[in-house]
């Protein structure tokens, strides 16, 4: 994989872990000592995020270091959709605008099981709906 793509792909990842917990570049940015610019730099993969960064990132935004790394592989999709508040769109992205973030974490909180069920059998039918 070119290192470009593994830039992208931790710059996504800490956008979604962001945006998931509701914090802002610069909240993050003051967390972890540098410009909110940078932080942008790195969600975009233009810049390369060294181990030591790496390590900041997780320990503010409270996941492992390897959190940044899933969903590379094709098993790892698989298993962060299932199991993470993260998901992967119709082309393997990983979903990171605010509303889909939203809804999972929303919807990860609804304890009744036959509710949770229901809510997701609606979703998949308006999905199949063309509006």
């Amino acid at each position: 994989m070119p290192e470009t793509d593994v830039n992208s792909h931790v710059g996504q990842r800490l956008r979604l872990r962001r945006t998931g917990l509701g914090l802002t570049q610069d909240t993050v940015a003051r967390g972890i000592g540098i410009a909110a610019q940078q932080v942008q730099k790195y969600e975009k993969g233009i810049n390369v995020m060294n181990v030591n960064r790496l390590h900041e990132f997780a320990q503010f935004l409270e996941v492992p270091v390897s959190y940044f790394f899933e969903g590379m592989g094709k098993g790892d999709r698989l298993l962060a959709a299932v199991t993470d508040v993260d998901a992967f769109d119709s082309t393997g992205k990983p979903v990171s605008d605010r509303e889909s973030v939203e809804i999972l974490k929303s919807f990860r909180r609804i304890k009744d099981h036959a509710l949770r069920k229901r809510l997701a059998d609606l979703m998949r039918t308006l999905s199949l709906k063309d509006f």
